[in-house]
């Protein structure tokens, strides 16, 4: 059995080599393990049906459960159809690059969530991507996400293509996930950012 391969890259000075053919696995409809502030996450190319195919099979997820699309730059919102309101900007500015996914409206009136890590080898990937990526978290649903690659390693090997290890991760807990397609927004999952920070910037009385 194949095992998947991992490489080892300096969190703080990532090598460009390594990202660069892990973007390019990405492009081709691979499967890429890598780190975020967070937790480590799997890293899929959106516009290829056969990579998020695979994606649900792996993660073991119903396909009524979307995924959260990784970004490095706004421009990508746009292009998929979102509007960004004054209260997701808002939220934008306070906490981007950083822990907080954000659900937005498309012009077809889709969800899709987004976030932009806090993590240089996540946003270096995801850049040099240049495909919108999936990325939930690296591990079978119901399970427990990891905060290093060799927990990633042990519950995905041979079921991925590549793992780039950048060491533990800093937060180590998922992100917090608010639908701003409601009135008023409504946080969907607790995470990393509490909630009272949430609710000071969009100043309401609660969440």
């Amino acid at each position: 059995m194949k095992r998947t391969v991992v490489l080892k890259i300096d969190p703080k000075h990532p090598d460009k080599e390594i990202l660069s053919h892990a973007a390019k696995v990405i492009r081709h409809g691979g499967l890429v393990v890598f780190p975020t502030e967070t937790v480590y996450g799997i890293a899929a190319n959106l516009l290829k049906d056969s990579a998020i195919d695979r994606l649900y099979r792996v993660k073991g997820r119903p396909r009524a459960k979307p995924f959260t699309v990784h970004i490095a730059g706004l421009a990508i919102i746009r292009k998929m159809g979102c509007k960004i309101t004054k209260d997701a900007r808002a939220l934008i500015d306070k906490f981007w690059p950083g822990p907080l996914t954000i659900i937005l409206s498309s012009k077809t009136g889709e969800k899709i969530g987004f976030r932009m890590p806090a993590n240089r080898v996540a946003l270096e990937l995801i850049k040099m991507s240049q495909v919108p990526v999936a990325a939930p978290s690296a591990n079978p649903s119901g399970s427990c996400p990891p905060t290093s690659a060799e927990e990633a390693v042990r519950s995905l090997d041979d079921k991925i293509d590549l793992v780039i290890d950048g060491g533990r991760t800093d937060v180590g807990i998922e992100s917090t996930v608010i639908d701003m397609t409601t009135t008023p927004p409504k946080i969907l999952r607790d995470g990393a950012i509490d909630k009272r920070k949430i609710v000071r910037v969009l100043k309401l009385g609660n969440l």
